[in-house]
């Protein structure tokens, strides 16, 4: 098993390889790669020391699985050369999402989906991810009819120049503005680039990936994506709309069953999830579960979880090992 991260030196792919080394993903080489600027740089993993590598010579030691986190332009360019050599790529870019002939995949949710001969396969968007894990299993009961979404998203999700802006407003310093206003002390309903319909590409993209993941093209979808100073995860206030009537002991019973999910939901002492508790951790946390009293057959939620986890390197791991699980290398 010869696995590349590609990426290596940004925040999701030293998360990546963190993640790996918790998990003890099973490989016998691994190759960092990144850009041209960081060829040549060591990384240490497992207690041993790497050498970043570019992307031709990645290419030459045929990987068998390349975990992609090197944004969209680079996936585009470079995920069918690896795939050419027949390489599985796990792309954490926005890039092949909504491609019709690639999967978005949440392991949890649809990666039974996957075949031998899927060889680019989507990692969804980190405020998705997080979204459709609590939302699957209420899905597959009730059937969601419309869901309002308000996102809370952390710097950490636009990198590590956002994280930097952050810290050094903090200390009162000129910073590098990677955002069009300050971000300390302050709120921004302003994540990606905003579209002719007035929406930004962060809002569309949990439109769109929220229906194919669940397979629902008639769930009725609005969002707004905002961005604060927090660092742990992201946060999401979503009021889910159901074509049947729930029950809310029915409904806490099928999130603590479901996978990958822990429910924080005690306002009597104030538990709820937090960013704060959520940081570092591959859980997804949902909380302040009640029904909206305005609205027939409709439940309002809390989910959190570190984007930089399941919201991305986790869940690309989880879908690396489902394939050799299952024998899908080949």
């Amino acid at each position: 098993m010869k696995l590349a991260v590609v990426g290596a030196t940004g925040l999701v792919g030293q998360e990546i390889l963190k993640i790996l080394e918790e998990r003890n993903f099973e490989f016998d080489t691994l190759m960092p790669v990144a850009s041209a600027r960081s060829i040549g740089k060591k990384i240490s993993f497992n207690k041993q020391e790497y050498t970043v590598i570019g992307m031709e010579d990645a290419i030459s030691k045929k990987p068998d699985i390349a975990i992609f986190s090197a944004g969209g332009s680079t996936s585009l360019e470079w995920a069918p050369k690896f795939a050419e050599i027949g390489c599985i790529v796990v792309d954490n870019s926005s890039a092949w999402r909504m491609h019709p002939d690639h999967k978005l995949i949440v392991p949890e949710i649809n990666a039974e989906d996957l075949r031998i001969d899927d060889r680019i396969i989507a990692n969804p968007n980190c405020s998705t991810i997080q979204m459709v894990m609590a939302l699957a299993p209420l899905h597959k009961k009730y059937k969601i009819k419309r869901l309002v979404i308000s996102t809370y998203q952390s710097v950490t999700g636009t990198g590590k120049a956002a994280v930097n802006q952050l810290n050094q407003e903090r200390k009162g310093e000129k910073a590098d503005r990677v955002y069009p206003h300050p971000i300390d002390l302050n709120v921004l309903p302003h994540i990606d680039v905003f579209m002719d319909n007035g929406y930004t590409k962060e809002e569309m993209k949990m439109v769109n990936e929220t229906r194919k993941i669940l397979g629902d093209d008639t769930i009725a979808i609005t969002a707004t994506a905002v961005r604060l100073p927090v660092m742990g995860g992201h946060s999401e206030s979503v009021n889910v709309e159901f074509h049947r009537d729930f029950d809310l002991t029915e409904v806490r019973e099928l999130l603590n069953n479901a996978p990958g999910i822990v429910v924080e939901d005690d306002v009597t002492n104030n538990v709820y999830p937090m960013p704060l508790n959520a940081h570092q951790k591959d859980e997804v946390f949902v909380g302040r579960l009640r029904r909206d009293e305005s609205q027939v057959n409709a439940l309002n939620m809390w989910i959190v979880a570190d984007n930089l986890r399941k919201g991305a390197a986790t869940n690309a791991i989880q879908i690396a090992e489902f394939l050799t699980a299952n024998n899908l290398v080949y």
